[in-house]
Parts: structure tokens; C-alpha cells; sequence
């Protein structure tokens, strides 16, 4: 390899993560053990972070486990015959009943709770004829415009009224400014 390519390859633009990174890497370390150097590179570290799972993956994976094991011993109880249960030596165990009722309690349970949250919702929203549904604390009003009565000069305002004025803030139409372009002048 001759020396005007080695120099280019050194000439390499790279960021300086990489430069760091490859300093380090070239120092020699004199034998000293890995979790030394770490701990001399980020001193701030205290301790060295905790190794296996963290408590929410393992809650969770119990958890999970749990209710494997809980739906095949409610399955178990409720399609094995109560002569097979006896013959097996389990006789303390509740009546078939309670297979179906848990479910279907449940499901009602379930679908009481969506209409309580629905009901709730249409007993917290403002009637369509209520000022609180046009206002409310954050409503702010633009001033009423102008109308210019010929086209032509309105073009030539609006366009210098454009070009002096910045962007204006979000703000609500009025009410009185939405019914007169809906339904005009009465």
C-alpha cells in the first residue's frame, strides 16, 4: 500500500463519537480488568446496574401464569362430571351453578358499565342550545371585518393589509359572523 493512500484513509471524516470511541480503543490498558476501566470511564455510576429481570417483567409473567392455570382449573371444573371429581377425592367444590352464573354476571357487568359510561358522558356534555357550547374560557373573538363595497378595492386592501400584518392567532368565529354567512341578513 503505498503512503498517499494510507494518509487518505487516516483523512476520514467521522463524528466525533467515533473519534472518542476509537481513542479509547487504541489506548493500551496495562492489564488492568474490564469493570475498572468502566468504572473509570463513567464515574458518576455508583453501582453497576441490577442483572436478570426487572420486577414488572416478572409480575408479569406470574401473573400471566396465574391466570393460564386459573382458567384451566375453572375449565376443569366445569366440564368434568361430579362422579369423576368424587372418584378423584374432590368433594368440597361449588355447585355447576356458579360455571355459568360468574360468566354471564360478567358480561352484564360489562355491558352495564359501558352504558353507565355512555349515560355519563351525555349527562356531562352542554345541551346544542347552551352558551357553553359556542364559549368557554378559552374562546376569544376576532373583530368584525369590513366589508369594502367594491371588489376590486377589497382585492388591493386585502392584499396590503397581507403583506403589513403577521399570522394571527387561533381564535373563534362569532356566532353572529357564522349565522350571517350561513343564512344572511334578515
Amino acid at each position: 500500500m503505498d503512503p498517499s493512500a494510507a494518509a487518505s484513509a487516516s483523512l476520514v471524516v467521522r463524528s466525533p463519537r467515533q473519534t472518542v470511541s476509537l481513542l479509547r480503543s487504541r489506548r493500551p490498558q496495562f492489564g488492568r480488568p474490564e469493570r475498572e476501566r468502566q468504572r473509570q470511564r463513567n464515574p458518576k455510576r455508583g453501582r453497576e446496574p441490577a442483572a436478570g429481570p426487572k420486577p414488572s417483567e416478572v409480575y408479569g409473567f406470574v401473573g400471566s401464569i396465574t391466570v393460564v392455570i386459573a382458567t384451566a382449573v375453572y375449565l376443569a371444573w366445569a366440564y368434568t362430571p361430579e362422579p369423576a371429581l368424587r372418584s378423584l377425592g374432590i368433594t368440597y367444590y361449588p355447585t355447576k351453578y356458579w360455571a355459568l352464573a360468574v360468566p354471564s354476571l360478567a358480561m352484564v357487568a360489562l355491558a352495564l358499565s359501558l352504558l353507565a359510561y355512555l349515560g355519563s358522558n351525555f349527562v356531562a356534555t352542554p345541551p346544542p342550545t347552551s352558551f357553553s357550547a359556542i364559549f368557554d374560557e378559552y374562546s376569544r373573538e376576532r373583530p368584525a371585518a369590513a366589508v369594502p363595497v367594491d371588489a376590486a378595492t377589497a382585492q388591493e386592501e386585502e392584499e396590503e393589509e397581507e403583506a403589513e400584518r403577521p399570522i394571527e392567532p387561533i381564535s373563534d368565529i362569532s356566532i353572529h359572523h357564522i349565522n350571517n354567512l350561513m343564512f344572511g341578513d334578515h
